[in-house]
């Protein structure tokens, strides 16, 4: 792969500011991508006079960056191109102290508590846009770390030998001197508590820290960051604490439905989330989660993962939603195993094979008309009657010669060994005898539930986890809002949530401005 001259321009301009000299030493095998690994690393490297290229001979291809000859820690036995080619870009950018996912303070001090030695592999595929997050994330953790520490990504499409005989069906999967530590989509904060589960840490006498705004997002999706650039521009100190900037978004691949913009990527969306957030001031607390929050006189404590204590008279609870898991016997020790939720992630492990597709509304159609492309056949499992999806898709999807939608039917299990599946038990809703649908996968597509199981017993919800607001979304509890995917709006939409977050500004704002919360 060579870069185009429009790239390589890019790249100058992001590499202009680089403060140390860095040497991309490539291994060579010798073949096919051992020439692709040369020609990408040649060009990239032209971009900068502080970027030098060393190539030696070896049995495995690999790229390892050195900042002035000594090694960052972290390599990548990949041709780091797709959505990994980001993660290259970073890994240069970050060994210099730079980049705006750069951890605050207090994840600093925790990452560099950890007990080493620590070894970590993350297998991923270039197609995945979940790994590179994960990819990033550990490279931070290994620079942050120091001595010790070492991280290497590994591309399971060209080392697929080596996947098989680990038995590894979805990516990212990581491991950490040599034991699994993680499997599926995951961020900076989640990977670290992780790994201090796994290898321990120093202790660390620190105190609380605690933290005063005027408001507060719970949640940095479409919603939340909506939310808080409506209420910085109105002049108010906002803190917005989060997991990730972009939410559920990040799972996303084609966006072509926000007015104005023809398409766009789940992992853009966040990126530009996150840049319109920077331009107002907003104090972006990611990588952690909220534990609690506790009502004390007319402020509102929110509690994070990290021990702080974010104080302020008014929140805004935008936490979105995830995707719902069957709950059946074998699920839950079958994930990455067989049991997948992203057909554009871990659907190329199952090229060739016959797989389920457990939900018959747009989600669960579109997956199956993507995997239709690679499978041996694909079967469509749907509670209901009937498919909830567009006419469109449905129509598409009888047009492929090796799907068949079975509808009126259950899933009862998942059936395994431990490291892959091997069938599911269903279950007629007519009480019809039980039976088996032999398949080497399942993609399970049953919608969204409400992330809102912090704010158990401070708001009132529904059954199903929403959060009941009204027209202007307040809450039951005077000061505290609610926006979004977690609430009781109609139709989970990305241009809705971006009206509802800034609704909940507005009117959290107007409330302030008159002195109270009318109900």
């Amino acid at each position: 792969m060579a870069l185009d001259n429009a790239m390589i321009e890019q790249l100058r301009g992001i590499f202009s500011a680089l403060e140390h000299n860095y040497t991309l030493r490539i291994t060579d095998p010798g073949d096919q991508h051992g020439e692709e690994m040369r020609n990408l690393i040649n060009d990239f490297a032209s971009a900068s006079e502080r970027l030098s290229v060393e190539v030696k001979a070896g049995e495995q291809l690999c790229l390892e960056l050195l900042r002035e000859g000594k090694a960052t820690g972290f390599s990548f036995r990949a041709i780091p191109t797709g959505h990994e080619f980001t993660s290259l870009i970073l890994a240069v950018y970050n060994a210099d102290g730079k980049g705006k996912n750069y951890p605050d303070e207090v994840l600093v001090r925790r990452i560099q508590s950890l007990k080493r030695p620590i070894k970590l592999t993350t297998y991923v595929s270039l197609t995945c846009t979940n790994c590179p997050e994960v990819v990033q994330s550990l490279n931070l953790i290994t620079l942050i770390a120091g001595e010790g520490i070492s991280h290497e990504m590994v591309d399971g499409a060209i080392y697929t030998s080596e996947v098989e005989g680990l038995g590894i069906s979805a990516v990212p999967t990581v491991y950490a001197n040599g034991e699994v530590l993680h499997i599926g989509q995951s961020n900076l904060g989640e990977l670290l508590g992780k790994l201090e589960k796994a290898v321990g840490a120093e202790e660390q006498s620190l105190e609380p820290v605690r933290r005063e705004f005027d408001l507060i997002v719970v949640g940095a999706g479409p919603a939340g960051t909506s939310a808080a650039i409506y209420s910085a521009r109105k002049g108010l100190r906002v803190a917005l604490v989060a997991e990730r900037v972009g939410g559920q978004v990040n799972e996303t691949t084609a966006i072509e439905n926000i007015p104005s913009v023809v398409k766009t990527t789940g992992t853009q969306l966040a990126a530009d989330l996150r840049l319109h957030a920077n331009e107002y001031g907003i104090s972006i607390l990611d990588q952690r989660r909220v534990e609690r929050v506790t009502l004390e006189g007319d402020n509102k404590e929110v509690h994070t993962s990290f021990g702080e204590v974010l104080v302020a008279p008014q929140l805004i609870i935008a936490t979105g939603a995830a995707w719902r898991k069957l709950g059946v016997p074998g699920e839950a020790e079958h994930i990455g195993r067989g049991v997948a939720f992203c057909p554009h992630c871990d659907g190329p492990f199952f090229k060739g094979k016959d797989i389920a597709v457990v939900g018959g509304g747009n989600s669960g159609i579109e997956a199956a008309i993507d995997l239709a492309g690679i499978c041996k056949s694909v079967t469509v499992l749907e509670f209901a009657d009937t498919l909830k999806a567009d006419t469109v898709l449905q129509n598409k999807l009888t047009s492929l010669s090796n799907t068949k939608v079975i509808t009126s039917v259950a899933t009862q299990e998942v059936i395994g060994d431990g490291s892959k599946i091997s069938a599911l038990r269903v279950a007629p809703r007519d009480g019809g005898e039980e039976y088996r649908i032999e398949v080497d996968g399942v993609f399970v597509q049953i919608g969204l539930a409400a992330n809102t199981q912090s704010f158990d017993g401070l708001v009132e919800r529904n059954r199903m986890g929403e959060i009941l607001v009204d027209e202007r979304c307040r809450t039951n509890v005077p000061g505290i809002y609610a926006a979004g995917d977690c609430t009781t709006v109609p139709y989970k939409q990305i241009v809705i949530a971006m009206g509802e977050g800034a609704k909940a500004a507005l009117t959290a704002f107007d409330d302030r401005i008159r002195g109270g919360q009318a109900h």
